[in-house]
């Protein structure tokens, strides 16, 4: 299972950045994807999650209204539209898959076995 994490870089606040998890084809026809962050010193965070089907999302409440997650069967790929960045929304995020089917995904990192590595968002005052 691979999961590769892209799309980071530095931005100004107010700014937007698209994050993309590419996944095998086998990954992304069985798992929901997980967006995670992590900032040194903090616990990794949970960010959006999308089910297998793309049906159902979850975000924290601190992203709400500002971040899209999406999927693109067609590509592989779960996306994750960041509108509005804020320089607290600064980490190292990665994506994440569980090792089993779940109808309805979850913000715990510890409901997911596979990581990609981070990609860097950096947002400017």
């Amino acid at each position: 299972v691979q999961l590769q994490a892209s799309g980071g870089g530095l931005v100004q606040t107010g700014g937007s950045l698209r994050l993309s998890c590419a996944a095998s084809e086998f990954t992304s026809d069985l798992h929901a994807i997980g967006w995670f962050r992590q900032v040194p010193g903090k616990e990794r965070e949970g960010v959006s999650c999308i089910n297998t089907a793309g049906s159902n999302t979850f975000y924290a409440e601190s992203v709400k209204g500002r971040f899209t997650i999406s999927r693109d069967f067609a590509k592989n790929t779960v996306d994750l539209q960041m509108n509005g960045l804020k320089p607290e929304d600064t980490a190292v995020y990665y994506c994440a898959a569980p090792n089993h089917f779940v109808q309805y995904c979850s913000l715990v990192p510890t409901s997911y076995s596979y990581w990609g590595q981070g990609t860097l968002v950096t947002v400017s005052s």
